[in-house]
């Protein structure tokens, strides 16, 4: 039995041995080939194996261009989100309107201090303040005659003041939104119209500028209000013109009427670049072409604007406005469309409250590059002021449109119109 036992046991040993020397030769071989695989990919492929590379790469492409998408419609739905949440935004949010139609957040330039306007060029300017009601305050400018440049150094307030009542008339400016009465344009016509010998009071409604309080139309014509009284108190019998530009033609209207109401007028109006109400204006504004034809642009948009009582109705206002009239305009102009004006002019022209008063339109031609605030540079302006609206006769329109560089001509070509000489301005007093 132990004899016959042990060669199997043997035999047994002999077979594991066998197995053991084929796992380790079949380990062998599967380890030489990934060699082989691992050499064939780091010298490159072979010529199997480029239709595999070229579809990872395309693979690649093809996922680069769908995510590139994928960005894309993305960035698309949230630009068409956002401007279908805009109008909505607005209504929930009148006071946004509201905000956008002041820009008195906007101040430009930046960095200019107000209580110096020597700063900007005007040596013959005094800064002050005037209170109109209890937590408002309006800063003020009053620039006086160039001619008197030199007498005005180092001048004080009171001297100033007591300046209004020589014999230079006196031009109350109201400037438009955005901005402070030290704008650049702002500046450049104050110079200009104290080269022609007038006084320019110029101020910043509250809310603006160094100005303390919260704007609203009923507020800044309220301020209006209180600085034309601050000068007639001063003026003596000098005359006073209200000049109202963009958004301030709305106040200057508002303040006419009311003066008008109270039968203390002023000695003339003049509008630079206005519009009709502040409806139609919105409207035509640049900023709402993406939004025009809106499915209820005017419930969405102009509606918020009237709830909160903004309407500077100059439309209205002009039927009961019983002084002379001029209207600037250029055909270029971006902001506010000169049919605007041109529309304004119309009505004011067949109102009967400016029967006995004269109403004269003057058009700047696009070719000059006048365009919303530049009319300062139109080298006419001088005889344009000289010959103010302040005689009586029929309304008329001065030039239906002045060609470029030819005002003069277009001018004296209508001196059935315009037939005022020039207006003699005063000497200094000594």
């Amino acid at each position: 039995m132990r004899k016959r036992t042990e060669p199997v046991a043997l035999e047994h040993e002999c077979h594991a041995a066998s197995g053991s020397s084929s796992a380790g030769s079949a380990a062998a071989a599967l380890d030489a080939d990934c060699r082989l695989k691992q050499n064939l990919c780091l010298t490159g492929p072979g010529p199997a194996e480029p239709r595999c590379a070229a579809d990872a790469g395309m693979k690649r492409a093809l996922g680069r261009r769908k995510g590139l998408c994928f960005r894309l419609r993305k960035i698309l739905l949230c630009v068409v989100g956002l401007y279908v949440a805009i109008p909505f935004l607005i209504k929930l949010c009148p006071g946004i309107q509201a905000k956008l139609i002041f820009l008195n957040f906007v101040r430009v330039p930046y960095f200019i201090d107000l209580k110096k306007p020597q700063d900007q060029g005007l040596n013959h300017t005094c800064n002050y303040y005037l209170q109109p009601e209890e937590d408002v305050t309006l800063g003020v400018w009053h620039t006086v005659p160039a001619v008197w440049w030199k007498n005005a150094q180092g001048k004080d307030q009171m001297w100033y003041e007591d300046a209004l009542a020589s014999s230079h008339p006196i031009i109350l400016y109201l400037h438009g939104n955005a901005g402070t009465r030290g704008g650049d344009h702002r500046v450049e016509l104050y110079k200009v119209l104290s080269s022609l010998g007038y006084h320019v009071v110029t101020f910043d409604y509250r809310g603006w500028g160094d100005s303390v309080g919260t704007p609203s139309e009923q507020g800044m014509t309220y301020d209006a209000l209180h600085v034309f009284d601050w000068i007639k108190a001063r003026s003596g019998d000098n005359s006073v013109y209200i000049w109202g530009h963009s958004l301030g033609t709305g106040v200057a209207t508002n303040l006419v009427r009311r003066l008008c109401e109270r039968e203390t007028p002023p000695d003339a109006l003049i509008l630079e670049s206005p519009f009709t109400n502040i409806r139609e204006e919105a409207k035509s504004h640049p900023f709402s072409v993406i939004y025009r034809y809106f499915p209820g642009f005017d419930w969405f948009f102009l509606d918020p604007i009237t709830n909160s009582g903004i309407q500077f109705a100059n439309d209205e206002n002009v039927k009961h406005i019983s002084c002379s009239l001029l209207i600037l305009h250029a055909e270029d102009d971006p902001v506010v469309p000169f049919q605007l004006g041109r529309k304004l002019y119309n009505i004011a022209a067949l109102s009967r409250s400016f029967r006995d008063f004269k109403v004269q339109f003057i058009p700047f031609h696009s070719d000059l590059g006048y365009r919303h605030k530049y009319i300062y540079k139109s080298p006419e302006l001088p005889r344009i002021l000289r010959c103010p609206p302040l005689v009586q006769g029929i309304p008329g329109e001065v030039g239906t449109r002045a060609p470029a560089l030819s005002v003069t001509r277009h001018l004296k070509e209508h001196e059935d119109v315009c037939p005022c000489p020039p207006l003699p301005l005063a000497s200094p007093a000594p």
